[in-house]
């Protein structure tokens, strides 16, 4: 068999006034992630290690930033197209391992919640994903919560 991995790095700042949206699962916090998107930091890193292990470039070369019809778009929206170019060029998802890095909220809670949106999403078993999280120990924009950053590796094969 083939096997590709590719690595996804996605940040979104923080703010009063919008949604906080990650995994799929729309998190209840006083802040929210900016973006053309929904801002799904997980759901864009997860993209980006899709189309890196198949060398298609990244999420913004596919879904622009300044084409409106991504304006607020759900995330899940993307990830569904990403595995549908996949699938295009004879590739199936084999696994998604993913962390979290975000001071507030809490999100470990949310973690089944969001394996469930992604796997329905991508069409494959919650068992094939991982979604960890952690804190920046108070440092740097994550730890002030002006930021959430999202890491991602996936492993796709013909």
């Amino acid at each position: 068999m083939n096997f590709r991995i590719g690595q996804g790095y996605d940040v979104h700042q923080l703010a009063e006034g919008y949604k906080l949206a990650l995994g799929g699962v729309i998190i209840p916090h006083h802040k929210g992630s900016m973006g053309h998107s929904d801002a799904d930091v997980l759901l864009h890193a997860i993209c980006d290690a899709l189309l890196g292990a198949a060398a298609m470039g990244d999420i913004g070369i596919h879904f622009k930033n300044t084409d409106p019809q991504w304006k607020g778009v759900d995330s899940k929206v993307l990830l569904k197209k990403v595995v549908e170019m996949l699938a295009e060029k004879g590739y199936k998802v084999g696994n998604v391992d993913a962390t979290l890095i975000l001071q507030e909220p809490k999100v470990m809670k949310y973690a089944p919640e969001m394996r469930k949106a992604i796997a329905e999403t991508i069409g494959f078993s919650i068992d094939d994903i991982s979604i960890k999280a952690t804190t920046a120990e108070t440092m740097g924009f994550v730890g002030r919560e002006e930021g959430v950053e999202a890491h991602a590796i996936a492993l796709i094969y013909k």
